[in-house]
């Protein structure tokens, strides 16, 4: 639906962007049955078939840590990455696999910072996620302190905090003070709204964008993905933004 209106709009693409160029996907939740995303093995084996098919040859994959509601550390999150690694494998697919996580600033935070032990990816990036009702607020405080401990901050899907829409400055204050802001994909298909789909067009319309990430749970988002490959926009960040994904 939202494909047919993009080209009765005129704002899609003839032909799909290439992900190939990414090289990684650098977000996603396909650890089976430990959050949210993957509830078994076979999804997993089936979701990252799909991904492979749409050119990534590396998933970082970022289970959930959150609260009272995902209560993961990395000795959950490294074991299940060695399971889905054997049953890859076994599937007679070669795309590579790492973990971090996608932790939420919530009241527990601090002490998983204080702990020292929080799973990165790459260069030492972080990956954060806020609340989607307000702004935490201690964040201007605690990015500090995570930039102190030497972690290179990564936002996850900045578009979708919908108290910053009437508030662009937060984004750009967030840029001056070198946080990392990765993007949705499948926000640009209005996947969530399209309130979120119009953030994410401003951002990389302002280029302040430097990862892109799946966010893969499910096939919905797959199926979001690949509706997002006919957009100008994601044609756009991946042309004028400088993207890191391929550095991973």
């Amino acid at each position: 639906m939202n494909l047919l209106k993009n080209i009765i709009s005129g704002s899609s693409l003839s032909k799909p962007v290439d992900l190939s160029v990414l090289k990684t996907d650098m977000h996603s939740h396909l650890i089976p049955g430990i959050d949210d995303g993957s509830k078994s093995m076979e999804e997993s084996v089936d979701l990252i078939r799909k991904l492979a098919d749409l050119g990534f040859k590396k998933l970082i994959i970022t289970p959930h840590i959150m609260g009272d509601y995902f209560k993961n550390t990395p000795e959950i999150i490294l074991s299940g990455l060695e399971s889905l690694r054997f049953a890859v494998k076994n599937a007679g697919m070669s795309i590579e696999l790492e973990a971090a996580a996608e932790y939420l600033v919530d009241d527990g935070f601090e002490e998983k910072l204080k702990s020292g032990k929080l799973l990165t990816f790459g260069n030492n990036y972080l990956l954060i996620e806020l609340s989607f009702f307000a702004e935490p607020p201690n964040l201007s405080s605690l990015l500090f302190d995570l930039q102190i401990a030497g972690y290179k901050v990564v936002l996850a899907h900045p578009e979708r905090y919908s108290y910053w829409n009437d508030d662009f400055k937060k984004y750009e204050e967030l840029k001056n003070r070198n946080i990392f802001l990765q993007l949705n994909i499948v926000s640009l298909s209005g996947f969530y709204s399209e309130q979120s789909k119009k953030m994410a067009e401003k951002l990389i319309d302002k280029k302040m964008i430097d990862f892109l990430g799946t966010d893969s749970h499910n096939f919905d988002y797959i199926k979001g993905v690949e509706e997002s490959l006919f957009e100008k926009s994601l044609n756009k960040v991946l042309t004028t933004n400088n993207i890191l994904n391929s550095t991973l």
